[in-house]
């Protein structure tokens, strides 16, 4: 399944009263595995940077003067484009579907529905109830390096994001890393680990189980195969 895990940054939280997108990050998922595909834009809002959001993410107006603005072929035709019909994943999915949305109404385009997205932040607070749940936090539960978040930006935290998703869906089970054979650490300086013995297969037990058909039941099943023919499926799975 195609996913585009997303983030925005604003001029502020109130679209309704003239607040802008200024930053827009994107990452494409199949099957909840980055593909390498981006998408990321700076957007002049066309208005003032408040100082309580330049804290939080660091556009000022004299950076972010240098862009287009959202209606600029560039962003909404190309992030329209980046999207098509794939699910919206994000993390407080209304508040930034709220400003795609505003954004998309000033121009008369077509409202992004809420069935069209996931909310991380419930399915978080879902897995683990009453604990802290922001993209910081999930990212220390499942030791995503945050190392390169010193603010919040659009395109890495939509690729934080893509990271703690995969978790909160049974990343390492969907990954079957349960399979991989347990390593012995050495119990002591210079003591070398025990080798790991392989799983026992088919053919391969020291001694044998003996046969739990009786001789009847081993000559009607052999009766029965006899009857599907000169080649039966059966006998190239059976030896």
């Amino acid at each position: 399944m195609r996913e585009i895990v997303f983030d925005t940054e604003t001029t502020g939280t109130r679209p309704d009263l003239g607040d802008r997108v200024v930053e827009i990050g994107m990452v494409e998922l199949l099957d909840l595995v980055p593909t390498g595909r981006t998408f990321h834009r700076y957007i002049n809002p066309r208005r003032d940077m408040p100082d309580g959001a330049f804290r939080v993410h660091g556009l000022s107006e004299q950076f972010l003067s240098q862009f287009p603005p959202f209606e600029d072929p560039s962003i909404v035709d190309e992030m329209m484009g980046f999207i098509d019909d794939a699910v919206l994943v994000a993390h407080n999915a209304e508040f930034d579907r709220g400003f795609l949305n505003a954004e998309l109404a000033r121009l008369n385009l077509a409202p992004i529905p809420q069935a069209r997205t996931v909310d991380t932040l419930l399915l978080a607070r879902k897995k683990f109830p009453g604990a802290p749940n922001s993209l910081d936090a999930l990212c220390r539960r499942f030791s995503i390096d945050l190392a390169e978040r010193d603010k919040h930006g659009a395109l890495l935290d939509s690729k934080l994001l893509a990271a703690v998703y995969l978790e909160l869906k049974g990343g390492r089970e969907r990954r079957l890393a349960f399979l991989d054979p347990p390593e012995e650490a050495p119990s002591e300086p210079g003591a070398v680990a025990a080798p790991v013995r392989p799983p026992v297969r088919h053919g391969t037990r020291p001694t044998p189980l003996a046969p739990r058909l009786s001789p009847e039941e081993a000559a009607a099943h052999a009766a029965f195969i006899a009857r599907l023919g000169a080649e039966p499926l059966w006998n190239r799975h059976s030896t």
